[in-house]
């Protein structure tokens, strides 16, 4: 019902921006075609991956890596997995939902998030050579440790 309401509201604005100005409403829908179809790519690559990973990981054996129960083991395997996996924030996320809905833990989800978003394990030489080692390793390191902070926090919250 609400994406009815939304598609009718846009619906709306649209045909109110074509009246008051024709020219640049359809300037403005050839642009936001073509922003679509810059990152059609890259949904695309959002599907496939999702897809392979829930067919060689079927929810129990999410269950047991990554579940409410699989302890101290899975937080650390999400943040190292985290860590040294180089994905968009927009392709993270929802591999985090369909990992969620699939079995895995909020705890272990948010720590896998938090230290893809933070630690940059495979962008380190580029960091080095910008800030140099000392500040990179140190960023990364305190990334990674503020990383379970942060998803300790999250799974506190969700909790409540």
């Amino acid at each position: 019902m609400d994406t009815i309401f939304l598609y009718i509201i846009t619906g709306v604005l649209l045909a109110i921006s074509f009246i008051k100005d024709a020219k640049k409403t359809k300037k403005a829908l050839i642009k936001g075609l073509r922003a679509i179809e810059g990152l059609l790519p890259q949904l695309v690559t959002v599907v496939i991956i999702i897809a392979v990973m829930l067919a060689i990981f079927d929810s129990q054996t999410i269950s047991r890596y990554l579940g409410d129960d699989s302890g101290v083991f899975g937080v650390l395997a999400a943040g190292i997995i985290g860590a040294i996996t180089l994905i968009p924030g927009f392709v993270a996320f929802q591999l985090a939902g369909e990992l969620l809905h699939n079995g895995a833990g909020v705890l272990q989800i948010a720590t896998f998030v938090s230290s893809l978003m933070m630690v940059g394990f495979i962008t380190l030489p580029l960091e080095i050579s910008y800030f140099g080692k000392r500040v990179a390793f140190a960023r990364n390191i305190f990334a990674f440790i503020f990383s379970f902070g942060a998803a300790f926090f999250v799974s506190w919250v969700v909790g409540l």
